[in-house]
């Protein structure tokens, strides 16, 4: 059988996408983790920023010197820069034999054989329809621990500066009756932890025959598959994290006490421009809401330095609302314009370069303190950890994660990847806890 190789890059969402063309392909092609022996290379790629692209054609040309050796090889890009930049990567990209968007890759095998006949083809048209609810995906490359659940797919948001409701499409759910399906099927191979995906997660609905599931029903039904199970769900939007779904995650002990809630800014002028629909005093309200249940539950964020028309002011709003918040983490970037984006037509991207470099050098500064001010607090706390593998730095050691999605790092012992084990935080970074296991 020929060899698949398959690159990733970006978001989670975009990992599920290739366990899902694994599977797709896997009558034709058998997965191999060495790129030297592959017949088929994919690279799924990732468009919401300039430097992730930049990125991707770095590698298309380190590939190209690759097909030069091996004529038979094919290669093909798929995902958001797929959809994004199509008839253009064919011409600017000698690489490629073929480009599918994320909706067609059940297209896959036709544009595969195409190619090796015809020349390039591509297939980025979108669907309104399309969430491969009966494609069970080939999990690979995984610890056999922890695994990735689409359950929804596109966004109805448009955040001005955002290209995914142009790349991805609009949101459409999944039947709750197959995601339910691919849980318990990862029960039975042994994974411990699932996390639930979408572009806006928590806005998942689903109506059929006047059978309701909103968000919040589908994670308490999940949880309550089995109590050994871990529960965590990624990424949410400010505007739908209801009272109902911070309620249900405070009710189930195994429902994950962490939240990623993107911010993006910490001005109204700002959050206006970028149509992200909230206020900061919404926000906060949200942020209220979930300390005031669940004080110890961990908060994450995305922050954008520099976006149009930033003052001073605005910047000074973010560290504070940063301050305010306290976040566990963030991911922290600048501004880059994305043609097409509501953002690129309507605004200026006035905010000098160095002056965005600047910001976000102290947005990440602070937000350095702000982690190192939490893992801190847990130094001498007790945690339930599910053991993920063993650590990069040493054979004697393990790491895992708490109900926070901390990282920590402890002897081995006697316990093995997929075990739960009591550990108690004795020192830590801003990044890293470290413990002992309590016998």
């Amino acid at each position: 059988m020929k060899k698949l190789y398959i690159e990733t890059y970006g978001c989670q969402m975009n990992f599920a996408d290739s366990e899902v063309v694994a599977s797709i392909l896997k009558d034709i092609f058998a997965l191999t983790g060495d790129v030297n022996e592959a017949d088929l290379i994919l690279i799924n790629t990732c468009s919401i920023r300039d430097k992730a692209e930049q990125r991707i054609h770095k590698r298309l040309q380190e590939l190209e010197a690759l097909k030069k050796k091996r004529r038979d090889l094919q290669v093909g890009l798929l995902g958001c820069m797929a959809e994004r930049m199509k008839e253009e990567l064919l011409e600017t990209e000698p690489v490629l034999d073929f480009i599918a968007g994320p909706d067609a890759y059940r297209s896959l095998p036709q544009l595969i054989a195409e190619a090796r006949q015809s020349g390039p083809q591509f297939n980025v048209m979108l669907s309104e329809e399309e969430t491969y609810e009966d494609i069970l995906p080939v999990r690979y490359d995984v610890n056999g621990v922890s695994a990735f659940v689409s359950i929804m797919r596109g966004c109805n948001n448009f955040c001005s500066y955002c290209v995914v409701p142009y790349t991805r499409g609009r949101e459409r759910s999944r039947s709750p009756k197959t995601i339910l399906a691919e849980v318990e099927q990862l029960l039975r191979d042994g994974f411990k932890e699932v996390t639930l995906l979408g572009q806006n997660v928590n806005s998942y609905h689903w109506n059929e025959g006047g059978e309701e599931m909103t968000f919040a029903k589908l994670m308490a039904t999940v949880a309550g598959m089995s109590p050994d199970l871990r529960v965590r769900f990624a990424t949410s939007h400010p505007k739908d994290i209801s009272d109902e779904l911070i309620e249900t995650i405070a009710r189930y002990d195994n429902i994950c006490k962490y939240i990623h809630l993107p911010v993006q800014s910490g001005s109204d002028a700002v959050l206006k421009r970028m149509n992200r629909s909230y206020t900061r005093d919404y926000y906060m309200q949200r942020v209220q809401k979930i300390k005031s249940l669940m004080p110890d539950c961990a908060i994450s964020t995305d922050i954008i330095a520099g976006f149009c028309g930033e003052t001073e002011e605005d910047h000074l709003q973010t560290l504070d609302i940063m301050h305010e918040v306290g976040y566990e983490y963030a991911y922290m970037f600048k501004y880059s314009e994305r043609g097409g984006t509501l953002s690129a037509k309507r605004y200026a991207d006035d905010v000098p370069d160095e002056v965005k470099t600047r910001r976000l050098e102290e947005i990440i500064a602070l937000q350095g303190e702000l982690s190192a001010i939490s893992n801190r607090r847990d130094v001498g706390k007790r945690f339930q950890i599910l053991v993920e593998g063993a650590s990069k730095r040493s054979e004697d050691q393990l790491y895992g994660r708490n109900s926070q999605n901390k990282v920590v790092i402890f002897p081995c012992g006697q316990a093995k990847p997929g075990d739960y084990v009591e550990v108690v935080v004795h020192d830590c970074t801003p990044a890293t806890l470290f413990g002992e296991v309590i016998e």
